[in-house]
């Protein structure tokens, strides 16, 4: 749990209380690979902060899985829409590799929001976050090249690039495996 202190240390400032607090409202979670944190068509309960490992993000359309974010260890990982308003999600997400995470349900978060004394700040410098995440991929999706966005993908996740099977990467990017092998070339051709 020492990942997930410094983690929202990052963020504010926590007394030996506000620790106490974290510690007893947060659980640990195990995935084994191929499991689900959170499958469509379920509410979303949990805010997980990945301790080690690593998930995807994806939405099934037309048939088709569309992977559309990754997370690894040091990170939340949550689908807000459905989490905060407690509906039903569109997305799945799904561990990677075996994933051990430290998770909170809605009313535990509340509660920490509460009792820890920076708590609401950190929830809101947490969300921003993820808004400025978003915004910037869906901005992505539709302005950049295939070219452009998997070379932000090498940028933004060049820590665990080896770790994702190229299938997902090649959705990721918005394009057929066979055209991302192209892109590879292309690249290092050009170093």
């Amino acid at each position: 749990m020492e990942l997930l202190l410094n983690s929202i240390r990052s963020y504010i400032p926590l007394s030996i209380e506000d620790e106490k607090v974290v510690r007893q409202l947060f659980r640990k979670k195990e995935l084994n690979k191929g499991d689900h944190l959170l499958e469509a068509g379920n509410i979303c309960r949990y805010l997980a902060f990945i301790e080690t490992g690593l998930v995807r993000y994806y939405i099934n359309q037309d048939g088709d899985e569309k992977t559309n974010y990754f997370n690894k260890e040091g990170e939340f990982v949550c689908d807000y829409q459905s989490f905060l308003p407690k509906i039903p999600s569109f997305v799945n997400i799904q561990a990677l590799e075996d994933t051990v995470m430290d998770v909170i349900s809605f009313d535990d978060l509340q509660q920490f929001y509460k009792e820890v004394k920076y708590g609401e700040r950190f929830g809101r410098l947490g969300i921003e976050q993820v808004f400025l995440n978003v915004i910037n991929q869906v901005g992505s999706m539709y302005t950049d090249s295939p070219d452009i966005r998997y070379q932000k993908f090498i940028t933004n996740f060049s820590d665990i690039g080896q770790r994702i099977p190229q299938y997902y990467i090649a959705s990721y990017v918005g394009i057929k495996p066979q055209s991302l092998s192209r892109i590879r070339k292309r690249i290092a051709g050009l170093h």
